[in-house]
């Protein structure tokens, strides 16, 4: 079975996708730090039941890869906002198997973390971007049972679409879980229903 992960939010740049997210949390965002793979930046904060989120973005610093980015940050256009989410496996070669369309395994490593993520080749999911990154950790304790956090625990994730329900049947298989729920609708979007001691928090 896969889990949920993360949640990301990807802007034009890393201060834009950090304003955003943390206007509608109420609290700063930890540090993160740099994909050199990929050249891309981020920050994060930890969420209640192993979750965390992300704020990511290309980072100006480094060098553009000579490949496509991961999450379709290349084509990556507008304000910033909540457009992905990730689910953890425990064998990313039998994820692979099972769903060739999420990308190959690139393997990564950041400091003392390492991990792999299904990315496809042109960098841009299925199902219009909506489909899950996969990812793999390779610690004995994933980052959402690590990071610091700030009270906040996610109560929905809601992904809308035109079709949201061939989404959630090719999930269906091996993902259930209460909290991610797949609208029809005629537009993409994404949005998640957090709460903490100071109230309800609505990302969009």
């Amino acid at each position: 079975m896969f889990e949920l992960d993360h949640i990301a939010v990807a802007g034009q740049t890393l201060e834009d996708a950090v304003a955003h997210s943390e206007a509608a949390f109420g609290v700063p965002l930890g540090t993160g730090g740099q994909h050199t793979h990929y050249a891309t930046h981020n920050r994060l904060l930890g969420l209640a039941d192993g979750l965390y989120f992300e704020a990511i973005a290309p980072d100006p610093s480094q060098p553009k890869p000579a490949y496509p980015r991961w999450f379709g940050l290349d084509d990556f256009a507008g304000p910033a906002r909540l457009n992905k989410w990730i689910l953890r496996c425990d064998d990313i070669a039998a994820a692979h198997a099972m769903f060739p369309e999420a990308g190959v395994p690139v393997h990564l490593t950041r400091g003392a973390i390492s991990w792999s993520m299904l990315v496809p080749e042109d960098g841009r999911l299925p199902f219009g971007g909506q489909f899950p990154a996969i990812i793999q950790w390779h610690t004995d304790t994933p980052p959402g049972h690590t990071l610091a956090g700030a009270g906040l625990r996610l109560e929905a994730l809601t992904l809308s679409g035109p079709d949201m329900t061939d989404l959630r049947a090719r999930l269906l298989p091996v993902f259930q879980d209460a909290r991610v729920q797949f609208d029809t609708a005629p537009d993409r979007g994404m949005q998640a229903v957090l709460r903490s001691d100071r109230g309800v928090h609505v990302l969009k």
